[in-house]
């Protein structure tokens, strides 16, 4: 009986690489608060600061402002003292795919980056030679 084929995902101009995102953060003011109704005092807080942080950066990119608004609306009921563990879960779970813990911009292949990592790197000098090289091997004997 044949197998069924292998599944492959489509992927339309797939990233490559590891996605340096700048220590300071994202410069500027935040966008404008995407979703239906007026936020709360505290979502517009948790907003700028969320838009200020280095992954701000990559959301701006990849056009994630309603995904976290929603986060900032979910946060924000998650640290209310009633909170129920489902919204509490949905939280955890939005911080994993914002990557606003260490585990997932691992996975996204986000890494912060300061000034001094943008600077290129000197190679050291090599001070050794092949001949010096070889003579440590054989104990010094020159042929």
């Amino acid at each position: 009986m044949p197998r069924p084929p292998a599944w492959q995902p489509v992927r339309r101009g797939p990233r490559v690489g590891a996605v340096p995102l700048p220590a300071e953060g994202r410069k500027g003011d935040p966008p404008a608060w995407p979703l239906p109704g007026k936020a709360s005092k505290a979502e517009v807080q948790a907003w700028a600061e969320l838009w200020a942080t280095p992954q701000a950066v990559a959301w701006e990119t990849l056009g994630w402002t309603r995904t976290v608004a929603r986060y900032c609306r979910v946060m924000v009921a998650s640290e209310e003292p009633d909170a129920k563990a489902p919204l509490l879960a949905a939280c955890t779970v939005l911080e994993d795919r914002l990557g606003l813990t260490p585990k997932a911009m691992r996975l996204l292949l986000w890494h912060i980056t300061d000034d001094t990592d943008t600077q290129p790197k000197t190679q050291p000098k090599r001070t050794s030679d092949a001949r010096r090289r070889f003579r440590a091997i054989d104990g010094g004997q020159g042929t």
